[in-house]
């Protein structure tokens, strides 16, 4: 089934145990702080490896830091060497409503490195769409969600990882993204473990929309290596209830008609005005930090008529991990080339 964006009026879409871990979280020869696995179960300790440049002066210490807002939730003092987060910071188990947070060294009063992502693992609202009866012909349907229960909810533990931008190189140019952990974990980690073992090498940008049906930029959009718009990765992952708004330079996942249907094919906005209406029944889930220039050159390619087919299409040559900045240190949003105002986080 061909994965795509709704057109008007037509139904959509880091010894040796050291190796090893790198292996599992990725490179991160410059973390600061580093995980000792991925996945910690609930009420557990959160063993994690302080590493401290010799060249920074001050003491030391891992901030939690609120997602967006970078408010500082709790402080704890550290030295280099082995540290449990769940002493240092009590509340990871024993939160009602646990949050996704960033765990950011500080030396002195200077970030260092890339901070840790703490995602919990939660109970999710699940997605499914709703049509009139009798369905009429061209009926959308209405999304809805199934929330969960407070009295239902589980929380089973925490997903740990060094936090990285995926820098994509085109033949048109580079695009570098951050991932939005807190607004869709797990499409942003699916993203990252795709882009990590190489699944974005060699893909076309097979569609350029240039006009969503109403004079306004809409998308570009690739991620099938089959370059047809109908391949993927062999699975799909359940639509997730992002708030980040689509607009200029906002990543987000390609779908079919059936809310839960994503998988590897992604699209990059090219304007507020034409993708507003995609909030909510689309997943957005990253933002490019840099790349605005590429961005315009992929939607400015020939495409058939009447159609969003590129005549000769561009390709991601490869999509690889690189350390982030410092939590609320990196580069905001990019901005639609000659915009006045930037993109809100």
């Amino acid at each position: 089934m061909k994965t795509q964006l709704p057109r008007l009026g037509v139904a959509t879409r880091p010894s040796l145990l050291a190796a090893i871990v790198s292996l599992a979280l990725g490179a991160h020869a410059l973390g600061q702080v580093t995980p000792d696995r991925l996945y910690y179960g609930i009420d557990r300790e959160v063993p994690m490896t302080v590493k401290i440049p010799d060249a920074k002066k001050g003491d030391a210490a891992i901030q939690l830091l609120e997602p967006s807002t970078f408010k500082v939730l709790a402080t704890a003092p550290v030295t280099a060497g082995a540290v449990n987060l769940a002493t240092l910071f009590p509340t990871i188990w024993t939160e009602k409503s646990p949050k996704l947070a960033y765990a950011q060294l500080v030396v002195g009063t200077e970030p260092v490195g890339p901070a840790v992502v703490l995602q919990p693992m939660t109970s999710q609202p699940r997605a499914q769409i709703i049509y009139t009866e009798p369905r009429q012909p061209h009926d959308q349907g209405r999304l809805v969600w199934s929330e969960v229960p407070d009295v239902a909810k589980i929380y089973s533990g925490i997903r740990a990882y060094v936090d990285k931008h995926i820098v994509m190189d085109t033949t048109l140019g580079s695009i570098e993204i951050e991932l939005r952990p807190d607004v869709a974990p797990n499409t942003a980690w699916s993203f990252r473990h795709l882009a990590e073992g190489g699944f974005y090498t060699d893909i076309k940008i097979h569609r350029i929309a240039k006009n969503n049906g109403q004079g306004h930029p809409f998308v570009i959009q690739a991620g099938d290596p089959n370059g047809s718009g109908a391949g993927g990765p062999g699975f799909n992952i359940d639509l997730e209830k992002s708030n980040l708004p689509h607009d200029f330079g906002i990543v987000s996942m390609a779908r079919t008609n059936s809310p839960d249907t994503g998988g590897s094919q992604f699209f990059i906005c090219l304007s507020r005005e034409g993708t507003a209406f995609l909030d909510g029944p689309y997943c957005s889930f990253a933002q490019c930090v840099s790349g605005a220039d590429t961005i315009s050159k992929l939607a400015t390619v020939d495409t058939l008529p009447r159609s969003d087919t590129p005549v000769n299409a561009p390709k991601i040559k490869s999509a690889k991990l690189v350390d982030a900045p410092p939590y609320g240190k990196g580069p905001k949003t990019v901005t639609k080339p000659n915009a006045e105002k930037p993109t809100e986080r």
